[in-house]
């Protein structure tokens, strides 16, 4: 056998969120209505589920899929909850939380101003995925954010 050179040089170009569903087309439709995403493509297998669905929510692509329990894909409804959180940078946390409020959302932490200059909330979707928001009230370094997080614990 040979030895080949293999380059160890990547350039990664994007990272993409691939949630797992119950009720991919449902879900779709929730993250255009609560996100005001854009759906961009959809694989849809002869007996309905789908295979892979894209939804544009600003510059992000979402990636998603109904459940394959034959392939050992499932989401947060058949494990009983999820593991990580989906991410968004907004410029109106508030009328963001409202919206997917409106949409089906459940609030799990109310919009507040946070020691990291950020304004948050957590929701979670009606597929059971966990949704963070943040808006940007102040620039805060580093340093002035550890020196806050670590008077939070002298506090307690």
């Amino acid at each position: 056998m040979s030895e080949q050179s293999v380059s160890t040089t990547v350039t990664i170009l994007s990272a993409c969120p691939y949630l797992r569903v119950r009720r991919a087309a449902e879900a779709v439709e929730f993250y255009v209505k609560a996100f005001g995403g854009t759906e961009t493509f959809r694989l849809t297998e002869p007996e309905g589920r789908i295979g892979h669905a894209e939804v544009k929510i600003g510059a992000a692509i979402l990636m998603l899929a109904d459940e394959h329990p034959e392939l050992g894909i499932r989401g947060p409804e058949s494990l009983g909850g999820t593991t990580s959180a989906v991410h968004l940078q907004v410029d109106n946390v508030d009328a963001l939380v409202e919206r997917a409020t409106q949409a089906g959302a459940t609030l799990l932490r109310p919009p507040s101003d946070e020691f990291y200059g950020e304004r948050s909330a957590k929701m979670r979707d009606p597929f059971g995925h966990e949704w963070m928001f943040s808006q940007t009230i102040e620039e805060v370094s580093p340093e002035e954010m550890q020196r806050r997080f670590t008077a939070l614990f002298q506090e307690s």
